[in-house]
This record gives C-alpha cells, structure tokens and sequence, in this order.
C-alpha cells in the first residue's frame, strides 16, 4: 500500500475547502436591476428579500411609496426591483383644497391616476411639469355655465374664470362705486350660478304744492242779506320740498323728505256778508178792496259779480268752464247746481234762480254767479266738490 506524505494531504484539504467556499459565494451573489424614481442602474447583492436590498443600497421608502415586488418579496437572481417615491399634490378645485398621493412623476400623469384629467379646465401648473419628491401645491378651474343680468340684458357664459369680479371684466361689464352686485365680487363661480348687477343712482327732486287758504265771513250791515262783498282777495300759498330718491335700475325704491319750505305765504280771504233787511214791497190793491202789505225775501234780478274769478277757477274744475253745460246727470251749468241746490233755502225766490232760468245751465255765466254768491253767503263753499280750486 502506497500511502501520501501527511503534506501532501493538507494541501489537497485546504484546496477542497476553497473550492467549495467559491462555489458558495457564486450562488449568494444575485445581480439585480435596481429602479428608483425611473433611473436604474444594476447592483450585485447577498439580500435575501427585496427589503434587505433597499436596506443595503440606502434606499429609504415609506408608506406613501411604491415598491415592486414588494419588501418582504425573497430577492432572486437577475431580478427588478421598482421603487417610486410618493408625492404630495395639493389641488383646489374651483376653491374646494383637496390634498392626494401619488407616484406619478408628471402632473398630467398624476391628474389622470387621479381621475382629475378635466381637459377643459385651467391649471396653475402646465400638465408636463415634473412633479418633484417635495411635491406640489395647484389649482384647478373647471368650466362652469353662469347667467348675468345687467343693464336689462341676460347673458349666458361658459367660463372658466375664477370669480365674479373676473367674470364681469370679461363680459366687459363695469361695476360703480354704488352699484350691487349679488353674489360679491369676490364669490368663486359655482356652475348654475345667477348672476345680477343692480345700477344704483341717486338723485334730488323738488316738489312745489299749493297751500289753500281759509275764507272768513264778517257780517257787514250795510249790506242787504242775501249780498256779500270781497273786502281782501285770498291768495294761495306755495311749498317746495325736497326729496332725495335712491333708484335701482331706474326704479325708485326709496324716498326720503330732506327738507320742506314755505315759499309764499298763503292769505285768508275776507267777505262780507249783509245783515241789513231788504225793505217791505208793496202790493197795489185790486178791484175795490184793499191787499195788506207783504214782504217777501227776495234779491231781485240785479247781478253780483262779486268773487267772479274764484267762481270762474271753481266753474273750471266743475265743468271745464263750460257755463251751459247739462250732461243730464242730474247737475248744470257752469258751477254743477243740483235741481235742488239750485231751488234750495226757500225756492226760486230766497235766491233769485227763477229771475233768470228754470236751470242752471239755461242761465249766463253772470246769472250763475249772482246766485251762487246768495249761496256762498250762507253755505260757503262746502256745496261744491271743486272748493279747493278756489
């Protein structure tokens, strides 16, 4: 038997182990495409997960991040490991902040990922911009249907403007200190919103009203009854007062009295009214007998223009100025007797009405006036409705 020096059998031991720890380093060692963030680049590891590879390469991730296969995942051989960091994308949509997260690494990928792709909106940032790891704050304005009323016109618009203000800027529609406008200007649009701008103006208007003025009676006994004497013309007053108007869209909807001014003073009206009686008439006797003497109140056919012109303002508002008119109502002449006014206070002969006419409107202007004076003297003026013409 032939044996080998101890040596040489050494020799042959260690080199066994060699080969054998070669062979176990050959099959721990993986090689493996590692991508980050799209960038890849192939690294050799021992890791037995995809975590393990990460952990050895310095790759930090975290909840909001993506990795595939996933961490726990055992690392092979030529495998692909995916990693794609979360970011944080702030978007307010037509006003309203929403926040999200997302891998994507453009704001066109990230909108679409997140069902925002609104191609006909208006962005704050372009849609190929990078969206970077510390993320990204944008708006979003969404198109919306508006109604606006202004000027007595209604316009219907489609916009993607922000707000009231910027809405009316496009529509050209200016906006004055004074005017309203509802919602404000600074309202964000809402689709279906209507829209109205109210022009406000004010403005200053005088008003001029007559005052009336009384009539005072003074018995007078150097007139017979039934006669009467204007002994001071009245004359009617004036105010001015001043109002101030606040109108929407031409409309007045407030009135305010800022101030009132008598400008002429009105003046009573004096008449005197006779007391002293009529002399007794005379009847001649008839035949052989005597007729004792009677006294009848009459004023006989004599004409009194006295107040000619009041009756005239009066006869104006009663009949147009019209002295013979009969509409068959009831009430004629120039100042409306009534039958029975014109026969009142003891008939035709306490007034002097059948000297002239069986009516009023039968009657001259002078005649009417001669028996409206033997009237005004004991009634005044209330009989006739147009008193205040006078």
């Amino acid at each position: 038997m032939n044996f080998l020096p101890a040596r040489r059998v050494a020799q042959f031991g260690i080199a066994g182990a060699l080969v054998a720890g070669v062979a176990g380093v050959a099959h721990f060692d993986k090689s493996v495409d590692l991508s980050v963030d799209g960038k890849t680049q192939s690294v050799h590891a021992f890791a037995g997960t995809v975590g393990d590879l990460l952990a050895d390469e310095g790759v930090k991730v975290g909840s909001h991040d993506l990795v595939v296969p996933g961490l726990n995942s055992p690392l092979s051989d030529g495998q692909k490991v995916v990693v794609r960091y979360g970011r944080k994308l702030t978007v307010t949509i037509d006003g309203a902040k929403k926040e999200y997260w997302t891998t994507a690494m453009t704001v066109g990928d990230a909108l679409a990922e997140l069902g925002l792709r609104a191609d006909d909106a208006v962005l704050s940032a372009s849609r190929s911009s990078i969206l970077g790891r510390e993320g990204l704050a944008m708006s979003m304005i969404t198109p919306k249907s508006i109604t606006v009323r202004a000027d007595g016109k209604t316009t219907n618009k489609t916009t993607t403007e922000p707000d009231v203000k910027s809405l009316l800027a496009l529509l050209k529609i200016k906006v004055g200190s004074k005017d309203l406008v509802n919602p404000s200007l600074d309202t964000p649009l809402k689709s279906g919103m209507k829209l109205t701008v109210t022009r406000v103006d004010t403005k200053t208007v005088k008003k001029t009203t007559k005052i009336g003025y009384d009539t005072i009676r003074k018995n007078d006994s150097t007139l017979y009854k039934g006669e009467t004497k204007v002994v001071t013309a009245g004359r009617e007053g004036t105010r001015v007062t001043t109002y101030a108007y606040v109108l929407h869209d031409g409309k007045v909807v407030k009135k305010t009295k800022v101030s009132s001014k008598v400008t002429v003073t009105a003046r009573d009206a004096v008449l005197a009214v006779g007391t002293k009686t009529r002399p007794a008439t005379t009847t001649p006797s008839t035949g052989g007998g005597s007729t004792p003497t009677t006294t009848t109140p009459t004023s006989g056919a004599g004409i009194n223009l006295a107040n000619a012109a009041m009756w005239d303002r009066i006869a104006m508002c009663e009949s147009g100025g019209n002295w013979h008119i009969n509409t068959g109502n009831g009430y004629y002449g120039g100042l409306q007797f009534a039958s029975a006014s014109w026969l009142a206070w003891g008939g035709w002969l306490a007034w002097g009405g059948a000297d002239f006419a069986p009516r009023a409107d039968l009657a001259s202007r002078e005649q009417q006036i001669t028996v409206a004076n033997r009237y005004y003297a004991v009634a005044g003026l209330s009989p006739w409705g147009c008193a205040h013409a006078a």
